[in-house]
């Protein structure tokens, strides 16, 4: 008499992740010390656009970056944030159990639409968070039109 095993797809995949973990701690030296090469390097900070009424607003996610770091230029239609996220120079690199977090230079470029005002754009950084506002040409935003009733209101 056979018996039935059921099979259970979710308990294979965490076996193959957790033989891919091992396969890439093993490639990276067991973990200790971290390679230099696979921290470092370009980085590309997280980055939200959305437009309101008035404007086209950027926000991105620069943790541990100053804004004497940030460069921020418009280039014909091109908006173009570059910068640095520098390492800890404090925490040695033989110190580290695990480094997930990137580091090295960044630059991130967006075509900006026609009906930005590039003479009025305005960058905040506050909280780790750089905001540019790009304001709409007054010509580009959307105007209401009222409609008049002639004759009987129908």
């Amino acid at each position: 008499m056979s018996s039935m095993i059921r099979w259970e797809p979710f308990r294979d995949l965490v076996s193959l992740r957790d033989r891919m973990d091992r396969l890439f701690d093993d490639f990276a030296g067991r973990g200790w010390p971290i390679e230099e090469g696979l921290t470092a390097g370009v980085w590309n900070p997280a980055v939200d656009v959305y437009e309101t009424k008035d404007s086209i607003v950027l926000k991105a996610d620069l943790p541990d970056v100053k804004k004497e770091e940030v460069d921020i230029s418009v280039e014909g239609n091109v908006l173009t944030l570059r910068g640095e996220r520098k390492r800890e120079k404090e925490v040695k690199e033989k110190d580290f159990y695990r480094m997930e977090r990137s580091y090295g230079a960044f630059s991130r470029s967006f075509t900006l639409p026609g009906s930005v005002d590039a003479d009025r754009i305005e960058a905040d950084f506050a909280g780790g968070v750089l905001k540019v506002t790009l304001p709409k040409r007054e010509e580009s935003k959307p105007k209401q039109i009222k409609v008049k009733v002639n004759g009987d209101g129908k």
